[in-house]
């Protein structure tokens, strides 16, 4: 009996359709299971009907992040969505290799480092105050998508940035659209949209620079010929819509799962010292950002088989965060665990470049949640909440609360 026949896969010649369908807020699709123990290394096709490798074990996750010999450059990749762009003509941290991709982010990482996410601890722990003072001041039930998880990730990445926050609504709307999962043609256009938006602020700030990064590197970096003006534009786009997606969503997703959890919950109301470890555990637990576009430029051996220059690669960082080889008991959430070599920040050269302000963002988020409202609680059922099952970033729409 084949691999596929002792998991109940259907073998044919296309392979798994991806994605795999995720409705539950706390699980990542099932097929996953079965792919990493009888089909680690898979072949999958996606919605333009290309063929491609599905990669879902840990170790192989962490391998071929790390490995030279796979590459980011849009040309080589698979489309996973309309808005992926089969050309050089984007060019930011996530289409270029190393050494190019090193050079660039080197320019990036002094606004990111533990030292400048330190100092801007105090003006989000102050935002994310107003925020709930907003919210106890307003009628239960609330969303705390809207009215907390959102605004906090969106203010921090425009003030960041310098991106006007009364845009807000326009960009938020066009990332929205621009990182949905198969052949929506509005994807592109969005994409486009949200280009061209951030094209005339970089235009306007290289006019009259303010105090913010997109500032700084159009004067230190910009104007003395060390980046591109395209360059600037399209890791704006990147940080833009990256920045308030993911934090927002796991925000929102982590509180959820500390409320299904009320024995963890009480446990780190008591002592938020667990902070940082319940921060790193609902990562790996909650994987919101699954598939990574990558591509071999040789032949590749790995796991027994072999992955051909010119192949694409699907590279599932949920499913290895749910590895039993990496982590015991992988559905099981427990703050306890060892879960820092969690790939929910990917790994290896393009490594998430805006973790360090991730983490303190969902540790100030969560902190004053558990200290301030220690009577919240779901306003519904979970079955009832709206996920977004098309999105890059997995989310929830809303999440109603009262308390």
């Amino acid at each position: 009996m084949n691999a596929s026949a002792r998991s109940g896969l259907t073998p044919n010649q296309a392979g798994t359709a991806w994605p795999l369908a995720r409705t539950c807020p706390f699980q990542i699709p099932g097929e996953y299971a079965d792919l990493r123990k009888y089909e680690p290394i898979a072949r999958a096709q996606v919605w333009d009907g290309s063929r491609t490798w599905l990669i879902t074990r840990h170790e192989h996750v962490r391998s071929l992040l790390a490995d030279s010999r796979v590459t980011i450059r849009p040309a080589a990749l698979p489309r996973l969505s309309a808005a992926d762009s089969d050309g050089e003509g984007f060019r930011s941290l996530l289409t270029m290799d190393p050494p190019e991709h090193n050079t660039l982010r080197r320019m990036f990482i002094p606004e990111f480092s533990t030292r400048r996410v330190r100092a801007m601890r105090p003006g989000i722990e102050r935002l994310v105050d107003d925020l709930i003072d907003k919210l106890l001041a307003g009628p239960a039930p609330a969303d705390l998508v809207a009215e907390l998880a959102l605004p906090m990730s969106t203010l921090v990445i425009c003030a960041l940035l310098g991106v006007p926050y009364e845009d807000r609504e326009f960009f938020q709307e066009r990332s929205e659209i621009a990182t949905r999962v198969g052949g929506d043609s509005e994807s592109l256009t969005a994409l486009l949209e949200l280009r061209d938006y951030l094209d005339k602020l970089v235009t306007a700030k290289t006019k009259s620079p303010g105090d913010d990064l997109l500032s700084g590197i159009i004067v230190n970096r910009l104007i003395p010929g060390e980046i591109q003006h395209n360059e600037v534009v399209d890791n704006a786009v990147l940080l833009l819509a990256a920045g308030h997606e993911t934090s927002a969503s796991m925000a929102a997703l982590g509180i959820l799962t500390l409320l299904q959890h009320p024995e963890t919950l009480a446990e780190v109301r008591a002592d938020e010292g667990l902070l940082p470890q319940t921060i790193d555990e609902l990562l790996r637990y909650l994987s919101i950002a699954d598939g990574m576009r990558r591509a071999a430029t040789a032949d590749i051996e790995l796991g027994g088989m072999t992955i051909r220059a010119g192949d694409g690669l699907i590279i599932s960082l949920g499913s290895g965060n749910r590895d039993e080889d990496a982590f015991p008991s992988p559905d099981t959430f427990d703050i306890h665990r060892s879960a820092r070599h969690h790939v929910a920040f990917g790994y290896g050269p393009h490594q998430c470049l805006g973790q360090n302000l991730a983490r303190t963002e969902l540790e100030v988020t969560l902190g004053a949640v558990i200290r301030r409202i220690p009577t919240l609680r779901l306003a519904t059922d979970v079955e009832a909440l709206r996920v977004k099952p098309d999105a890059t970033i997995f989310g929830l729409h809303e999440l109603p609360v009262e308390w």
